[in-house]
């Protein structure tokens, strides 16, 4: 220390004033230093921030667009159901269709075969009518012929029997065309 005190002795005024000066600048400089080392930290941080927010906003981003790809895998899946559904109601319209068609193509076929019947069974029988009390020709006539103005064909078909058209009586025995 002895050293150091006749050094400082020995500098003189000036010698100490320059000491004094290099020893605030390079405080200064140390503070300078340290602020910018505070700066480029807090930058760093900041950026560093900046970054893991970035991070955040994509991976959010990327959570949704799973949850929307997922959403839409449902949605198609709902989607197949629904059009296999579909196609089955229409397999079973077009099955019910096709039934009803052939019901319908049976009906008719039973109702010719049942007219032709009754039309061979007609033609086989004698066609008579026996007249009852309030009927006229025409009413006969509509009755069987299914036309009561086709009676004049009965008054021909039964001259022999009818004197007067418009007199029959109850009991006659009337022939009836075909």
């Amino acid at each position: 220390m002895a050293k150091e005190e006749k050094k400082e002795k020995g500098k003189g005024i000036f010698g100490q004033a320059v000491d004094a000066l290099t020893g605030r600048d390079e405080k200064k400089e140390a503070k300078e230093a340290k602020d910018e080392a505070n700066a480029a930290e807090y930058k760093a941080t900041l950026e560093r921030a900046k970054r893991e927010a970035a991070e955040a906003k994509a991976k959010a981003k990327e959570d949704e667009l799973k949850k929307a790809e997922q959403k839409i895998k449902e949605m198609e899946a709902k989607l197949g159901e629904a059009e296999r559904e579909a196609t089955k109601a229409q397999s079973k319209a077009a099955r019910t269709e096709r039934q009803r068609e052939r019901e319908q193509r049976e009906l008719k076929r039973r109702q010719r075969e049942e007219a032709k019947a009754k039309a061979e069974e007609g033609a086989e029988e004698a066609r008579t009518y026996t007249v009852q009390s309030g009927d006229s020709l025409s009413k006969i006539a509509k009755e069987v012929l299914g036309d009561a103005s086709r009676w004049p064909e009965i008054y021909e078909a039964n001259k022999n029997k009818i004197d007067d058209p418009n007199l029959i009586h109850p009991g006659q025995e009337l022939d009836i065309p075909s």
